[in-house]
């Protein structure tokens, strides 16, 4: 049995495993210098004792939005002035109360005990911007997940009009840019006052990233030129995620190290590729609302059961696609069995889009030989697996049964 001391002394190629997560936020954030120039402008009046705008950032997954508003905040806090910053995981703080309770206990000691009424939690918060004169900047990240959004920024964009001094700022960050028309128009002209769309990075962007940080997270010369590039090709190929390039670069080291080797080569990365995909996954579905995992379920259990497509003999070539208006009556079921209130056709037409657009399926439009005109569906993994990680995220053993805790 080693000792922890010998585990210590043990030779690695890593130089720093920080610097490959996705939570470590460099000096330098490479083609995002727009972006952090905008972000910097929208919020900079908050400096001079002036209300900020309130900024919505959306983007796909990976591609730097999030370190981009972290890189801000903490130049942001640099500057001498009452102005304050609060960051938010929505995630987390997912509701109306656990937002406004997060945001006045960090700048209120006598409210770090939970219990207190919203309506006290709010004339509180009131009291201490005015007191003040406080700028404050609320970033709520994946924001999409708030359960009762529009209670939210009705609140926080509320507690201006009460005040004579000081302010709120919101900036909203989201993977998905359809949440949006599930705000009341109100809610949505005062959180999207400026908007900010972060764009996939291409393969040698993805290289650029992957290169600076391996030169502070790893000893000189563990990377093979050809393994970045690989690295790089897939991230950019696959999803055009940083954090997805950055985690095969750490899997892959983590591969070397326990082999004893000194050098991460392309075998190495793709063996860390079949490793980090089902993680990715499974992160990529904890992020989707309620009804659109619903919607993935659907589409993985009739492929499993054989949809009506194939019945009718229209899957020669071997594919298993399924008819749009078939998932759509399994989700409707789902939704009753389950409780929850299903989303309407139009809702689940976006649905279709977004989980498209994530890789988790594939949709063709139907061709001759077909009544009418229909979108043909099949999940982008093997359904027991999505149907699986589903469940998981959702606290379901399966159907309609919780999991014992």
């Amino acid at each position: 049995m080693p000792s922890f001391s010998e585990i210590l002394q043990r030779r690695t190629i890593f130089r720093d495993k920080d610097v490959l997560s996705p939570h470590y936020v460099p000096d330098v954030l490479p083609f995002r210098e727009g972006e952090v120039e905008k972000i910097m402008l929208v919020l900079s009046g908050a400096l001079k004792g002036m209300r900020a705008g309130n900024l919505f950032i959306y983007g796909k997954t990976g591609t730097g939005k999030t370190c981009s508003v972290r890189h801000v905040m903490k130049k942001f806090m640099q500057m001498e002035s009452p102005a304050k910053t609060v960051y938010l995981n929505c995630r987390i703080y997912n509701s109306k109360y656990k937002v406004m309770h997060k945001i006045a206990k960090e700048f209120i000691p006598e409210l770090e005990k939970s219990g207190f009424g919203i309506s006290l939690i709010y004339e509180k918060l009131i009291e201490w911007l005015a007191g003040g004169k406080i700028q404050l900047i609320v970033v709520l990240d994946e924001i999409d997940m708030v359960k009762d959004l529009n209670e939210l920024v009705y609140t926080l964009v509320r507690t201006n009009d009460e005040l004579l001094g000081g302010g709120i700022s919101v900036v909203g960050i989201s993977n998905r840019l359809s949440f949006k028309e599930m705000l009341d128009p109100r809610s949505k002209s005062s959180l999207c006052e400026t908007e900010l769309t972060f764009a996939p990075y291409d393969a040698e962007k993805m290289k650029a990233i992957l290169k600076q940080r391996l030169e502070q997270g790893f000893v000189q010369g563990a990377v093979d030129e050809s393994a970045l590039n690989l690295a790089a090709a897939i991230a950019a190929t696959e999803s055009g995620d940083a954090r997805y390039a950055l985690r095969l670069l750490l899997r892959a080291g983590e591969i070397v190290d326990a082999g004893g080797g000194q050098r991460i080569d392309d075998s190495h990365v793709e063996e860390a590729r079949r490793s980090v995909e089902g993680d990715m996954i499974k992160e990529v579905i904890q992020t989707l609302p309620e009804n659109q995992r619903i919607v993935l379920y659907a589409v993985a259990n009739l492929s499993q059961k054989g949809g009506r497509y194939s019945k009718l003999g229209g899957n020669e070539d071997g594919e298993n696609f399924l008819l749009s208006g078939e998932v759509y009556e399994e989700y409707s079921r789902v939704c009753n069995s389950l409780c929850v209130k299903k989303r309407s056709a139009r809702w689940y037409r976006e649905y279709l889009n977004e989980l498209e657009m994530l890789g988790l399926i594939t949709t063709i439009e139907s061709g001759r030989g077909m009544r009418g005109h229909t979108r043909l569906i099949k999940p982008g993994y093997p359904a027991e697996e999505l149907k699986k990680i589903v469940w998981e995220t959702m606290g379901l053993e399966e159907e309609g049964k919780k999991k014992e805790k």
